[in-house]
């Protein structure tokens, strides 16, 4: 049928951009595979349905994504599809936790201007540890938790654009900000732009 056929040149498609959007996450040993599975009768959506697979490893066969990917490697070929498919989504709201784990410098200046492309179509949201991720938010939250003897309760905090400046300079410099930290973080926020 012609939705069949349309839909195989998409899962091409697909899959190509996002393996090229996964090398540029550092994840080049990744292999993502979007594909189209029959069904064992026709439904009101066509007669296959799409799975999303990969290997994570070189030589691997692939598997369905969630039963091999870990929280950071989802994260990121969740982000690597978004990437690939904002133009087109409908999704008003993406969350991400952590996409940015296990990588730093280069990787994550990618990830972050990612996010922020993602961000021109959909709202993201995104917890992060990496300054250069932060720095390319348009607005910042601060996630704390306060305990007691009895409980603990998570604080989230809308943090004014100096704040923002003092959170990403402690991201950056640890307990301890100096001058030197504040101007680096200024630097990151003012150059975010892409």
């Amino acid at each position: 049928s012609q939705l069949s056929s349309d839909r195989e040149k998409s899962s091409i498609e697909l899959t190509q951009k996002v393996n090229a959007a996964l090398v540029d996450l550092a994840m080049s040993g990744v292999r993502f595979e979007a594909r189209l599975n029959p069904k064992d009768e026709p439904g009101f959506a066509g007669l296959e349905q799409i799975a999303f697979y990969v290997a994570t490893n070189p030589g691997a066969e692939a598997k369905l994504v969630g039963k091999v990917a870990s929280g950071g490697e989802l994260s990121r070929i969740s982000l690597a599809i978004q990437s690939v498919v904002h133009q087109d989504s409908a999704v008003p709201t993406v969350i991400f936790d952590e996409v940015d784990s296990g990588v730093g410098g280069a990787v994550a200046e990618i990830v972050g201007k990612m996010l922020k492309t993602v961000g021109q179509r959909a709202q993201v949201l995104c917890v992060t540890h990496l300054p250069q991720v932060a720095a390319l938010g348009d607005s910042h939250w601060k996630v704390s938790k306060a305990h007691s003897k009895t409980d603990s309760k998570t604080l989230l905090q809308k943090l004014k654009p100096k704040d923002s400046v003092d959170e990403i300079a402690r991201m950056l410099a640890g307990e301890v900000v100096s001058e030197k930290a504040k101007a680096h973080a200024r630097e990151l926020i003012n150059s975010a732009s892409i």
